[in-house]
């Protein structure tokens, strides 16, 4: 399987401080699916740069809705699944290029993470997730976080090197990420499960120790506690977002 059979398919909104670097570890992909979505900063000026990349404008539906509509944009069966915040070691690119891929597995890639340029080991650690697989034969949940590509009846298989992960550069990155992640939640989960002020507090709380103690965040330094309260707040703001819609529908 020639990797130039193969569509690289990424939702973006204002992406314009890992963008660049991301395009660049795809260039030897002839296919780049950038589906953007009212981006206010340099995200489409810097996508209209690279000529491997298909810039299509639409709306954000959630992350699940969203990425597989950016897939059906994609003019080759096989897809790999890629955020505007990850960029692919020379090893994967390679390996890539060597490997055989079958309609019966989907493919899975270490991804390591950063806060700026400094890997975080302990609060998130390496994770590996599906990426590539058959758009006939799978798609992404429809879940509006959370998302994950659907494994059911199909072999998963490992491709080697690794994707990096830049998701925060500043700490208010986390800030905006955080408010947009437990706002689509709570949204996706009103009416559906019950929630309280209390609950909110415990799990924020539980999170936070976690993420330090349980996981040794306190290892990773500065960036760990920056983490750790990151996690504490979305899940406070989640349930609390949660409560409040709950609240509201019963009062209709």
């Amino acid at each position: 399987m020639s990797i130039k059979n193969i569509s690289v398919v990424m939702i973006a909104h204002n992406a314009q401080k890992t963008l660049a670097l991301s395009l660049e570890s795809l260039q030897e992909f002839q296919e780049v699916i950038i589906y953007e979505n009212n981006s206010t900063d340099k995200t489409v000026e810097i996508a209209k740069k690279y000529p491997n990349v298909t810039l299509i404008s639409g709306e954000f539906l959630g992350f699940g809705p969203t990425k597989n509509r950016a897939i059906s944009y994609a003019t080759h069966e096989w897809v790999l699944s890629l955020d505007s915040d990850e960029v692919l070691s020379k090893e994967f690119v390679q390996q890539l290029q060597k490997r055989e891929l079958s309609n019966k597995s989907v493919y899975t890639i270490l991804r390591t993470n950063y806060y700026k340029t400094t890997q975080i080991k302990h609060c998130w650690g390496d994770d590996v997730i599906v990426r590539l697989f058959n758009k006939k034969t799978t798609h992404f949940t429809d879940k509006k976080v959370h998302e994950k590509i659907i494994t059911d009846n199909l072999n998963i298989d490992a491709l080697e090197g690794s994707v990096k992960h830049y998701p925060y550069a500043t700490v208010s990155d986390f800030i905006v990420k955080l408010d947009k992640y437990s706002t689509i939640y709570a949204q996706d989960n009103v009416g559906k499960k019950s929630s309280s002020p209390l609950k909110a507090i415990v799990n924020g709380s539980f999170s936070f120790f976690k993420t330090y103690f349980l996981k040794k965040g306190f290892l990773d330094g500065y960036a760990g506690l920056i983490i750790a309260f990151s996690h504490m707040a979305t899940n406070f703001y989640k349930y609390i977002k949660l409560y409040e819609l709950n609240c509201e529908l019963k009062e209709k």
